[in-house]
């Protein structure tokens, strides 16, 4: 029964993305970003449950990718696009001219996050360097980042909707957000084995972190947090370059 466990909160994150999709291109960005919160939270569960169980298959682990493709993938790319028509509806001297036929494709561009989170969860699954830590942005990061605009843009105590619905912007945010997720960029993993201070203190430290940026920014504070993420990861990947630690693809 217990080996049962982590697949269910697999399905539960796969379900909360499938919903999401529902209400994303329903209109409510808003409720479709919450169900993404859900979703990370099942996935980082499952593997937590599974490691705690000591329980692990090949099917569990194809069906942690697939969920993850639907959760993290199809659903950022999906935001994205729905982001990018609005910004466009509300650029300068729109309906004044009609736009150009070229024009209308762009936010089509929004699913360049779905293609390239493909390409990561395919990485990922045939990485031997990743059993411990990550090579390039993980997909759930990537989408917490995506699904944390229309709620900056739903309660926007910062003056941020001018900047966040700009198209140009959005665009260069996906193709830098694709980037991430496929390059040679190592990245500590958020697997705790135990909760002992040794060995874990940079999970502890950025766990606590981003936990005060998001009280403290709400929404605004999650792309600072991934940022963080990114930022905490580079003195391991300096003291590993000079013998001091593993790298953060050895095991820890």
């Amino acid at each position: 029964m217990k080996k049962h466990l982590p697949n269910t909160l697999t399905c539960i994150n796969l379900l909360c993305g499938c919903l999401a999709l529902t209400f994303i291109f329903r209109g409510d960005l808003v409720i479709g970003a919450y169900l993404i919160g859900i979703a990370a939270v099942a996935d980082f569960f499952d593997g937590l449950l599974a490691r705690a169980l000591r329980v692990s298959s090949p099917i569990g682990k194809d069906l942690d990718s697939l969920a993850d493709m639907v959760s993290f993938g199809v659903v950022p790319g999906a935001i994205m696009y729905k982001l990018l028509i609005e910004a466009m509806e509300l650029g300068p001297g729109h309906g004044d001219f009609e736009l150009p036929s070229l024009m209308l494709f762009l936010p089509c561009l929004g699913f360049v996050i779905s293609i390239f989170s493909a390409l990561r969860l395919a990485k990922f699954n045939n990485d031997t360097r990743q059993t411990t830590s990550f090579i390039g942005l993980p997909t759930p990061a990537c989408t917490l980042v995506v699904a944390s605009l229309p709620l900056i843009l739903a309660n926007d105590t910062f003056g941020l909707t001018s900047i966040i619905l700009n198209q140009w912007l959005l665009v260069g945010l996906a193709v830098v957000l694709s980037g991430l997720l496929v390059a040679e960029l190592p990245l500590f993993a958020l697997k705790f084995k135990n909760l002992r201070w040794l060995g874990n203190r940079r999970r502890f430290i950025f766990v606590a972190l981003a936990l005060g940026l998001v009280i403290w920014l709400r929404a605004a504070g999650v792309p600072v947090a991934v940022l963080l993420y990114v930022l905490l990861s580079v003195p391991g990947r300096v003291r590993s370059r000079d013998g001091v630690e593993p790298s953060p693809s050895s095991p820890q």
